[in-house]
């Protein structure tokens, strides 16, 4: 009877873990807009909490004289800004996996999200 109990339980952990990933996979294809100064700035992420734009209007750059911004110095501070976002991801990533990992014991845990 235990061993019936056990592959019950499997089963349901293996169904959980599907559940698990399929909702990861959504959540990825699920984008939230965050903005600021009036709708100057517009940031992008999705729901696994990954970057994915910045957006600028030329009022955020120079709001005495937005026309003086021109599309090239916007699409270069968007991918600085977008650069140094990314780069701070992967450090804090990296450094969350370094820790769990001497938490854990070098084990791989693999779940779904963490990392």
């Amino acid at each position: 009877m235990k061993g019936y109990d056990f592959q019950k339980m499997l089963k349901q952990a293996q169904q959980m873990q599907k559940k698990m990933e399929s909702t990861q996979d959504e959540l990825a294809n699920i984008e939230m807009t965050g903005i600021s100064g009036g709708g100057v700035v517009e940031v992008k992420f999705n729901c696994k909490n990954e970057f994915i734009s910045i957006k600028f209007k030329p009022e955020a750059i120079n709001p005495d004289n937005p026309e003086s911004v021109d599309v090239e110095t916007i699409e270069m501070l968007e991918d600085l800004v977008s650069s140094a976002i990314k780069d701070a991801t992967t450090k804090v990533n990296n450094t969350v996996q370094e820790k769990m990992s001497s938490v854990t014991g070098g084990m791989n845990l693999n779940i779904p999200g963490m990392f």
